[in-house]
């Protein structure tokens, strides 16, 4: 596969040689690539040449719309030039026009989450964990099955019975591990008095744990947390977009949005959960 930075080499050639265009405009481009080259994520899948830009869009989310939109041009002439001058076949991510829901719930800040577990019994704790450390819906980890988790992964039935697989943190299997053996359910992880936990059930107990530190918040706001502290981190959409069970990338990049340019730099390690200490 020719590298990105070879293809920009190219299309720079194409623009200046073919269609004559300015140094001034050249100096552009060349500066728009520079950072698409060093922020964006360019692989193969099903032959074809994937260019997810969420990264760049992320970083110029303060930037004026006419900055941000001159840069988005840029890459767009780019990728016409790749699919009808190189003839590749390549797919753009990241560039389309993001409507962000007036509910959008925010991120609960990693420090507020570990003071939370701190406080929390086992069964909190857990509940807590898998929603933040997995990105599950509450429906999806009422349903969730001892079965469905093994070593690394955890299988998750998503919605319209659309199950997907999530990775497990090692930590997280431990402390899955030892709550088996002490709480003994016998089919779904969640049980209470040998049944099925509801919804309703983990939802109380996780906004009472919540509610006793003095935080106001719902399980949602875990699974928009675990989504946007991967995005911030550089996790690909298109991953993310397949841990959420999301049907459409669309759905997944509401998560970009932002306001604080906070996001740029407050996580500047993998996901926290991986960081956090074994609770005793």
């Amino acid at each position: 596969m020719i590298s990105l930075k070879e293809n920009f080499n190219n299309f720079l050639f194409y623009l200046t040689k073919v269609r004559g265009y300015a140094s001034t405009s050249i100096v552009t481009y060349e500066n728009t690539f520079k950072e698409v080259n060093a922020l964006a994520h360019y692989y193969e899948e099903d032959e074809k040449l994937i260019l997810d830009i969420t990264p760049l869009r992320l970083k110029n989310v303060n930037n004026s719309k006419k900055t941000i939109s001159k840069k988005l041009s840029a890459v767009r002439s780019f990728i016409k030039f790749m699919q009808e001058q190189q003839e590749v076949n390549i797919k753009l991510i990241g560039d389309s026009v993001i409507k962000v829901p007036k509910t959008l719930p925010k991120p609960i800040d990693n420090a507020l989450i570990e003071e939370v577990l701190n406080t929390s019994s086992r069964k909190e704790y857990l509940i807590i964990s898998l929603l933040y450390g997995l990105g599950l819906r509450i429906s999806e980890l009422a349903t969730l099955k001892i079965d469905d988790i093994s070593l690394k992964w955890v299988q998750v039935q998503g919605k319209g019975n659309k199950s997907r697989q999530i990775p497990l943190l090692q930590n997280l299997h431990t402390k899955v591990n030892e709550y088996i053996k002490q709480e003994k359910p016998q089919i779904f992880l969640f049980e209470k008095e040998g049944q099925q936990m509801s919804s309703s059930q983990i939802r109380y107990l996780f906004t009472k744990v919540f509610k006793k530190c003095g935080i106001k918040a719902t399980p949602h706001q875990l699974r928009h947390s675990f989504a946007t502290h991967l995005l911030n981190n550089g996790a690909r959409i298109s991953d993310v977009s397949e841990l959420l069970g999301h049907s459409s990338m669309v759905s997944t990049q509401i998560y970009t949005e932002l306001s604080s340019s906070k996001k740029l730099n407050e996580y500047a390690k993998a996901h926290p959960l991986c960081q956090a200490d074994s609770k005793k």
